[in-house]
């Protein structure tokens, strides 16, 4: 008598693992938006990214990633305007610093909500500088938006952040894109991101004024700093100081972001030129977000990743 022979299930097709990132990303005000474009065609070319490091910018962005709201944040700050980013400030005189950093930073929870960092998804550090013990700081623990705050804590600008004790301040001050804290993370590769690249010989002309507006957003900031700045009658004052400052600031950055770079190598580097904004042109944030996805598309083109050898877990 034939019996019924069960049919067989298809062999369902074998899923390839997506190869997997450790991301250090750099520090560099505005221009770091530009890490937003990076990450987002990492993700687009299928990788996995299962841990960052960031320091001040690349803290911010990192850490909201890790929290999967890039895409909130991203719409929020493409739609700021210069006054927009001048009503975030609130500036101070006291404390250490031109400007307290409570009013971004509550903006930023209330926008996007806060977590602990050890319950995060993936790997997390953020960059700080223990002021008082002279030593970089890895804070991989507590309160996400706590970490950030110290990690973006430029000196003379935003006042110091306490915690535990400690008084810290921008990451970027020994460490501007941190690799070390991710060399030992279970990653297929380490990638790097920095934004204090070679400067561009000539830069593009700065976006036409608003109407309505007077002068630009960056002689408004530039013009207010240089009435802070002390000077006797025989010494009237120069045009230019704060962005003299800044580009000082850059290239002193650049110079140890290189050196730290040339320490700890990782596997694919994707730079981006130190002058294609200053650090406070948040304004143009959709802009330097497609300069990151532009740049971080041609490096992963030019890289020869069979030649690379998978990281030792």
């Amino acid at each position: 008598m034939p019996t019924d022979t069960p049919l067989l299930a298809p062999a369902e097709p074998a899923v390839t693992p997506r190869p997997t990132v450790a991301l250090a990303l750099g520090a560099g005000g505005a221009k770091g938006l530009a890490h937003i474009g990076v990450i987002e065609e990492l993700d687009a070319q299928g990788f996995e990214i299962v841990a960052i490091a960031g320091s001040s910018m690349g803290a911010l962005i990192g850490g909201i990633y890790a929290m999967g709201k890039l895409d909130i944040y991203r719409d929020w700050v493409c739609a700021l305007a210069k006054f927009d980013v001048l009503r975030l400030v609130d500036w101070t005189f006291s404390g250490g610093g031109l400007i307290k950093g409570e009013r971004i930073i509550e903006t930023l929870r209330t926008l996007i909500g806060d977590i602990q960092i050890e319950d995060l998804p993936l790997t997390f550090t953020a960059v700080a500088t223990d002021l008082d013990r002279e030593r970089e700081v890895w804070l991989t623990r507590g309160c996400l938006f706590d970490a950030i705050r110290a990690s973006i804590s430029i000196p003379t600008v935003f006042r110091p952040h306490t915690i535990d004790g400690r008084r810290l301040i921008d990451g970027a001050l020994l460490n501007p894109v941190p690799v070390t804290p991710l060399i030992r993370e279970t990653a297929d590769y380490l990638l790097a991101v920095s934004v204090d690249g070679p400067a561009l010989v000539a830069t593009p002309p700065p976006p036409r004024p608003e109407a309505g507006s007077e002068g630009s957003y960056r002689r408004r900031i530039g013009g207010f700093m240089n009435r802070l700045m002390p000077h006797g009658e025989s010494h009237p004052a120069v045009p230019g100081t704060f962005d003299l400052l800044a580009q000082s600031m850059d290239l002193m950055q650049a110079n140890l972001s290189r050196l730290r770079l040339a320490a700890y190598e990782p596997d694919l580097l994707i730079q981006l030129p130190r002058n294609m904004a200053s650090a406070y042109e948040f304004y143009r944030a959709r802009e330097l977000i497609e300069l990151g996805r532009e740049q971080a598309r041609t490096a992963l083109a030019n890289w020869t990743r069979a030649g690379t050898p998978k990281r030792d877990t």
